[in-house]
C-alpha cells in the first residue's frame, strides 16, 4: 500500500498554473454566493427595522416615540425652524 502512495506521488506532477482554471462549477459557486450575501444584507436590514419599530413603540421598555409622518427639515426657506420667528413676516 506504502509503495502504491510512493510511486503515485512521484508519478504525479503537479500542473502549472495556466493548466487549472475553475471552470463552470467556480463561476456557478461565486455567483451563489453573491446571491446569498446579497439575501442576508436584506434580511439584516428587514430584521434592524422591525427590531427599530419595536424600540420606539416601547416594547423594550424604553419611552415610545411619537413620530410625524412627514420629517422636519431644518433649514427650511420660510425660516419656521428658527426660534422666534414665525412663517409669516411683516414688512416694515
Amino acid at each position: 500500500m506504502l509503495d502504491l502512495l510512493i510511486i503515485t506521488l512521484v508519478d504525479d506532477p503537479m500542473p502549472e498554473d495556466t493548466e487549472v482554471k475553475a471552470g463552470p462549477l467556480g463561476f456557478a459557486v461565486w455567483i451563489f454566493m453573491i446571491i446569498a450575501v446579497v439575501i442576508i444584507a436584506f434580511s439584516l436590514v428587514k430584521q434592524l427595522r422591525k427590531a427599530q419599530a419595536a424600540k420606539d413603540a416601547g416594547v423594550y421598555g424604553d419611552e415610545p416615540v411619537q413620530r410625524s409622518e412627514e420629517p422636519h427639515v431644518s433649514g427650511a426657506p420660510d425660516g419656521s425652524d428658527t426660534p422666534g420667528t414665525s412663517a409669516t413676516t411683516d414688512e416694515r
